[in-house]
């Protein structure tokens, strides 16, 4: 199983990670509707405002309604992070590019069938309450509290799943590392996986076949957003004002990364750099670049990781077995287990994983072997609890946890390591192609000056 996204578990975190999508899913009336108002103009019994088509992506369109929505949104989340907005012509434009995006990301999953149920959104969203130790109906009112309407949360959410597992698909399923790979990391003296650094990024983005006309001037606005940086201007302010990053409008700051975790061509720049430094406009196939070394940090030397035994059931979904039939095999499987059936006669039978062979048992696992919905469950259970049906990105779990451990892996730690840092990278660098691919393919129309 691969690894996914996770949702953090504060809600201020929570909000950072939403943000990324930046964006909303509406559906196709809405989008008809804002249509027919245009065409058919305001009554004149009783005359109403009419809402601004601002953008045509493919059969879609971004209202002028929607837009503002998420300006007002994103002003309110750099006010709590304490960062100074762009001018509101830059702040629309930037919002607007990300809404893009998304959109064209969730018509991609639409057209291959991915899709979040209003009753698997219920349920995400109840383990993301769960997480900040909120009831649901608390968790909504603290949302409410801070002045984004629960019904749009609820669809970035949508959103932010959607994406992720439309991801997930696309990228980084089918990136492969390699033994070879890791060894020649580990050889290269280089590669030092006891160091990482806090970035933050700015991003001036290209497309794939872009004029040399294009490439100067999206290059002369990598240079004024240096210049600026420079100038001492804020980073999170010209960042929010110039990148095209999707964390733009949060200041640009990525996570704690170790240098094989950070694409190749930021290596160089970032080893000769001192926390508060700023990089020169580094060229790539996507883009222009500039990073900032916020920190820099070591790490323990010993390596302690908490693993769990567990064996699951799989029934996976297809055009035959849908949801609700999958639940309902499992908890059926699930009260014979109770009433003393064997689960590994059961997994043996019925699970569509590899793992049935072996009565459905998956070994030690470590943080990150499985993905997140699966680990949630997983992290959920005491020794020999059986969980409820859990939904993943594969089909619907039946999990029993075995057993528990500190493991001490300081000597396969290396390996583990740059393994992950290397995929990371590459699903990073595959990533960014497969947006921008996506979006030089999409048919996009602006209206924003009519």
């Amino acid at each position: 199983m691969r690894r996914a996204m996770k949702f953090p578990s504060s809600l201020g975190a929570l909000r950072r990670k939403v943000r990324q999508a930046a964006g909303l899913r509406r559906s196709a009336a809405l989008a008809l509707a804002g249509l027919l108002s245009l065409a058919s103009g305001p009554s004149p019994a009783a005359p109403q405002a009419l809402d601004r088509i601002v953008a045509v992506i493919n059969n879609s369109v971004i209202t002028d309604h929607e837009l503002q929505g998420r300006v007002k949104t994103v002003l309110q989340q750099q006010a709590a992070q304490n960062i100074t907005p762009p001018p509101q012509a830059t702040l629309e434009k930037q919002v607007l590019e990300r809404m893009i995006r998304d959109r064209i990301l969730m018509q991609m999953a639409e057209d291959t069938n991915i899709r979040v149920e209003g009753a698997q959104l219920d349920r995400i969203i109840a383990n993301i309450a769960a997480n900040n130790k909120l009831s649901p109906e608390d968790f909504r009112k603290a949302i409410e509290a801070e002045g984004t309407d629960f019904a749009a949360f609820r669809e970035q959410i949508r959103t932010e799943v959607t994406i992720a597992r439309l991801r997930e698909r696309e990228v980084d399923n089918r990136v492969v590392v390699t033994d070879a790979e890791i060894d020649n990391y580990l050889a290269n003296p280089a590669k030092d996986i006891k160091d990482e650094y806090h970035l933050a990024h700015i991003q001036v983005m290209t497309p794939e076949a872009a004029s040399p006309e294009q490439l100067a001037e999206l290059k002369t606005k990598a240079d004024k957003a240096l210049a600026e940086l420079k100038a001492g201007e804020d980073f999170a302010k010209v960042s929010a004002a110039y990148s095209d990053a999707q964390n733009a409008l949060q200041g640009g700051v990525l996570d704690w990364r170790s240098e094989a975790k950070l694409p190749n061509l930021f290596i160089a720049a970032v080893r000769g750099m001192q926390p508060g430094q700023v990089s020169e406009v580094i060229r790539s196939p996507g883009g222009f670049h500039i990073v900032k070394l916020l920190d820099k940090r070591g790490k323990d030397v010993q390596y302690i990781v908490k693993q769990t035994h567990a064996r699951h059931i799989l029934v996976k979904t297809n055009e035959v077995v849908g949801d609700a039939d999958a639940r309902t095999r499992l908890q059926q499987l699930r009260e014979r287990i109770q009433h003393g059936a064997k689960f590994d006669e059961l997994a043996k039978v019925h699970s569509d994983d590899l793992s049935a062979a072996q009565g459905g048992d998956l070994g030690w696992l470590s943080p990150g072997d499985t993905v997140p919905e699966f680990e949630r469950a997983m992290d959920g259970l005491a020794p020999k609890e059986l969980s409820e049906p859990v939904q993943s990105p594969f089909g619907w779990h039946l999990i029993q946890v075995l057993e528990r451990r500190d493991q001490d892996m300081t000597n396969e730690r290396q390996r583990l390591e740059a393994r992950r840092a290397i995929r990371d990278r590459k699903i990073e660098e595959a990533a960014e192609d497969w947006v921008r691919q996506a979006r030089d393919r999409a048919y996009v129309e602006y209206h924003r000056d009519e």
